[in-house]
């Protein structure tokens, strides 16, 4: 079991930090929702350090994907706590390359450490990422691009943005998720 711990990079910049800017959910913060901040998660290379490592291995489908486009990727790493009683270390991790990032930049996704296994608690966000210092349940929200807030719901972190009901989108997801854990692959729901 890997043991998680605050990592250089987090509150301070040390190595090459992450400079991403836009983010695909940038423009729809509900109304009356005004500019948050708080304190910023910082994702720094550290390469062979046990979080990299990690990391890689967490990452392994986007790191083979890039290695099929001839790329050889930037993999940026951060952690913080994620709990309000710091025991929660989230591990932040980018893969930057090419073929990887889009027209909203590169995304991030962040892994939580639980009774031994990683779990992904949020999927594919773009932008800066700050932790605010509000919570729901024990954990801190986390604001993506300066004005996404996504909060602690049953295990994992959703979105409070409202998104727009496609006929046949929500089943969609429900058979891509049934599909997933037949194969074997968590699903947080």
């Amino acid at each position: 079991m890997l043991a998680l711990s605050a990592v250089p990079g987090y509150a301070a910049t040390q190595g090459k930090a992450s400079t991403h800017k836009s983010s695909a959910h940038k423009g729809h913060a509900s109304k009356g929702t005004a500019q948050q901040s708080g304190t910023p998660v910082v994702m720094t290379s550290q390469p062979g350090s046990a979080l990299d490592k990690q990391a890689r291995i967490l990452n392994a489908e986007d790191l083979a994907s890039a290695a099929r486009h001839h790329e050889k990727p930037l993999v940026l790493i951060g952690s913080a706590p994620l709990s309000t009683t710091g025991k929660s270390i989230g591990l932040f991790v980018q893969v930057q390359s090419a073929s990887l990032c889009g027209s909203a930049g590169c995304s991030t996704d962040v892994y939580l450490q639980q009774k031994g296994n990683w779990t992904k608690v949020l999927d594919s966000v773009s932008g800066p990422i700050s932790l605010l210092p509000t919570t729901h349940g024990i954990m801190k929200d986390i604001l993506v691009d300066g004005s996404d807030r996504w909060i602690w719901k049953k295990g994992t972190y959703t979105d409070t943005l409202v998104a727009t009901d496609l006929p046949g989108f929500k089943t969609s997801i429900r058979r891509h998720q049934a599909a997933m854990k037949k194969s074997g692959h968590p699903v947080s729901e």
